[in-house]
């Protein structure tokens, strides 16, 4: 694909302020390669499971986690430090125990979003 300079692409363009509005309100490549990685991080059917059982239940420990998904505690572990990398679950250490949760409300709204999607 050809990339034209700005001057040669506004030239072009059928509906030039929507496109300049659109321009000045875009984000930065590191922005975007962060929300690639988020969608990325959720793209995991297994991932996803965890992500859907802590939306049910405010806290859950690994092995709990576990045992709903029908996995080892091994696997669930690393699919929770990828989410935990990614900011999307956080925990909470009692003793030898960590009780994981979603990280905040936007990862809660965000996955709620997509489960309404999916579902009509």
């Amino acid at each position: 694909m050809k990339n034209l300079n700005s001057d040669q692409s506004e030239t072009l363009c059928v509906e030039k302020e929507k496109v300049r509005s659109v321009k000045i309100k875009m984000k930065s490549e590191s922005f975007f390669h962060y929300l690639a990685e988020t969608f990325k991080a959720m793209s995991d059917p297994t991932r996803t499971k965890i992500i859907y059982a802590l939306s049910q239940e405010n806290e859950l420990c690994v092995r709990d986690i576990a045992i709903i998904i029908g996995t080892t505690d091994s696997a669930i572990s690393h699919h929770l430090r990828s989410l935990r990398n990614m900011k999307l679950v956080k925990y909470n250490k009692v003793g030898k125990t960590s009780f994981y949760s979603l990280d905040d409300i936007h990862i809660t709204n965000l996955f709620a979003e997509g489960l309404r999607h999916v579902e009509e």
